[in-house]
This record gives C-alpha cells, structure tokens and sequence, in this order.
C-alpha cells in the first residue's frame, strides 16, 4: 500500500504538492530541421520560457502548494553507485547507443559529471562535439555523419503530466506512443523503484507493459471514477490492462473510457476538457456532439465489465458525477476566430489548484474572462515561450498530493 506520498482522488480538490520540470539546455538543442522528430513546432527562448516557469511556480507556492522538481527527484533516485551504473546503462540503451565503443565513451562521459549535473545532461542530450574522443566505429555512424547529436535532447521534459500520472493512492507509469518521449519515463521508474518517499508507491500501470498510455489522458473525475481518453496516443488495450491493476485495488471503482477524435487537435483528453470546478469544465468548442464512452467496472465476481454509455459530453459527465447541472466553458467563447488561436495555445487546459481556483495563459484573454464571468478564480501566468511547446499549465504539472473533497 501507499505510504502516503501519492493521494490525488479529483482534478480540482486543494493541490498540496506537485512536481515541475523547469526548462534546461534541451530547449537550446532544438534546430529547425528536426523539430518534427522532437515533437516540436518551434524553439521557445529559454530564458524568457524559465522566467515564465519560475512564475508558474511561485503562483503554485503563493497558493500553498509545495513544488517539487524531477531532476531533484531522480537525482535523490539514484541511491548508490550500483544503481546509478545500472540507471546510466539502460538510459544509453533507450537511447539507442548500442555498440561497445560508444556505449563506453558516454558512459565515462556521464559519469564526469556530479549527479545532478548528469541527470540535466542527459535530459539536454549529448552534442558530437561535447565528446572530444568519439570516432566513427560501424556503418551507422558513417550514414549519421551530418546529424549533430550522439543522443536526442528531451525538449518535452517540462510537460511533465505525461511520462506518468498520479491516480488514487498509487501512479500509472507509462509506455509513450513515440520512443522520443517514451525515453522520458526511466526517470519515473527509478523514483518509484529507489526514491526514499515514492518506492512504496502502488504501480497501477507500469513502462514495460505493451501498450501505449499517456497523462494527458487520464483525468481523475472524482474518488471512484477514473476519466482516460482513448486517443492518438493512448490505447484502449492500456486502459483495459489498468482497468485490471486499479480495480478492486484502491477507492476508484470504475474507469469511463473516453472515445476521442484521433488527431493532433484532441491529442490528449485533457486538450477536449478540463475540470476547473465541482460542476464546470473547459472544452474544446468543437466537441458538442455525442461522443462514445465504455464504463469499466467489476461484478459480483471481480470480473471485469464493460458497459457501452452513449450520449454528449454533458451527459455523460452528470451520469458519472451524479449532478443535475454541468457547465461546459468553451474555449474562445465559442467564436470561431478567438477560439481557434487559443484553442492552439491550450485555452482549455487549465490547472485546478483548488475547486473553482485554476491557473491560466495570460494571452488566452478571451477565454480567461469567460472564465471569470463564470464564476472561476484565476490565476494568470506569462505565456509568450512556455506555449510554444502546445501544453498548458495542466501539461506542465503532476500533481502529488491533492486534498480530498468534500
């Protein structure tokens, strides 16, 4: 069981603690050419997108929530020198680094650095020309002669609410749909197998197993429904694998699998909707029709049923949260023009830090006054650089520790 140190049973209930990524040197490793195999569009200046981080950040802590860091938390990890060998071995090995020479050269290479310092290398990615000894030792390096990395930066690293997810009492590790980003949960695995705080922590899916799953896809609706997204990026195969760790194991006590339009503009379930409120929820304005939905649960017998749920999105939100009355928030106003340009710049994903009390873009002004006419405390942060990564304030958080409603 849980220690204690993961309890997150809604999107919205008082956020206690979460961890950030802060954009590092990965952002300086972005070229124009190879924004496409990064999951870029653009090349945020990463002065200005750290000052913007560091807002976000203290808005958090001015509101009572402590803030946590994945390079301090991998780095506190990596407990001895045997699993830190073993940690720099498998992180070559998912970066593809497969020859006995180079695996070798690298390995020296991170282990020069005192930990820390090698945990924000390796997220920043490795330069040819940061290694002073390296050759050209088999054909592939021959064919990769004008490509300027020995290893990938993880320019994604600050959205931090996909490589896993804080579910209940325990966490969902993650097989990413890319191998860019899927390289970005080995630093979940070695907190929740060495951290002091996180190994005991329930594991309800974990990066090994076959399927692709992602954070932005699961959405915590309330202590016994689990909201996930079947998308571009997570498989409905994952969430009937979760569906038989979580089930019977923790309060939660159904999944609604949330069939959802399969290209990048519903990439995940939480750039369709999010939860700001008891009874209110951003939304895409272009999701009013009705959108299938499967409920997972256990009978009698503790086998797992599946029960297909039709209907709008409305409606299947006050099934599942027992209410009367739900209040959809498009982004933009519902405007065509408004809401397509902050729909790109993620209108609709906000961050709950409490019911009713979220954390916004500044420049999505139109959406942000809707939500202020609404009756939504907001908490307003600059934009201009982090946005340009396409993730909101919810992508760029993974929440801990949240109070539990009332």
């Amino acid at each position: 069981m849980s220690n204690g140190a993961i309890n997150v049973y809604s999107d919205i209930g008082k956020l206690r603690k979460v961890m950030l990524h802060r954009p590092g040197t990965e952002l300086e490793n972005l070229m124009p050419e190879y924004l496409e195999r990064l999951l870029f569009d653009d090349i945020p200046f990463l002065r200005v997108a750290q000052e913007e981080h560091d807002a976000f950040a203290e808005i958090l802590r001015k509101n009572g929530t402590e803030v946590v860091y994945l390079v301090d938390l991998a780095t506190q990890s990596l407990i001895n020198d045997e699993v830190k060998n073993q940690f720099i071995d498998e992180y070559l090995t998912e970066a593809s680094i497969t020859t006995a020479n180079k695996k070798a050269v690298l390995t020296d290479f991170f282990k020069s650095f005192e930990t820390k310092d090698m945990i924000c290398k390796m997220m920043a990615g490795v330069r040819k020309t940061e290694i002073k000894n390296y050759s050209k030792t088999n054909l592939v390096d021959f064919l990769e002669d004008n490509y300027p990395f020995l290893i990938d930066p993880m320019p994604n690293l600050y959205f931090t609410r996909d490589p896993w997810a804080s579910v209940g009492s325990g966490v969902t590790i993650h097989r990413m749909h890319t191998v860019t980003r899927n390289r970005e949960t080995i630093f979940a695995k070695y907190i929740f197998n060495y951290h002091p705080d996180y190994k005991d922590v329930p594991k309800w899916y974990d990066r090994e197993m076959k399927y692709s799953i992602e954070g932005g896809d699961v959405c915590v609706l309330n202590e016994n429904t689990l909201a996930v997204g079947m998308s571009q990026r997570t498989r409905p195969e994952a969430i009937e694998e979760l569906a038989h760790k979580l089930l019977g194991k923790d309060k939660i006590s159904k999944i609604l699998a949330i069939n959802i339009p399969n290209c990048r503009a519903f990439m995940h379930l939480d750039t369709v909707f999010t939860m700001v409120d008891y009874n209110k929820f951003t939304i895409h304005p272009n999701i009013t029709s009705e959108m299938n939905s499967y409920e997972l649960s256990l009978d009698s017998n503790k086998k797992l049923k599946i029960v297909e749920q039709a209907g709008t999105i409305d409606e299947m939100l006050k099934r599942q949260l027992g209410l009367s009355d739900i209040e959809l928030i498009k982004c933009g106003n519902g405007n065509i023009i408004d809401a397509a340009r902050e729909q790109w710049n993620d209108g609709s994903n906000t961050l709950a830090i409490a019911p009713g009390n979220v954390v916004v873009y500044e420049r999505n002004y139109v959406s942000n006054q809707l939500l202020e006419e609404r009756g939504i405390n907001i908490n307003v942060i600059p934009s201009a650089e982090l946005s340009r990564g396409r993730g909101g304030p919810r992508c760029m958080s993974m929440p801990l520790i949240r109070d539990d409603l009332k």
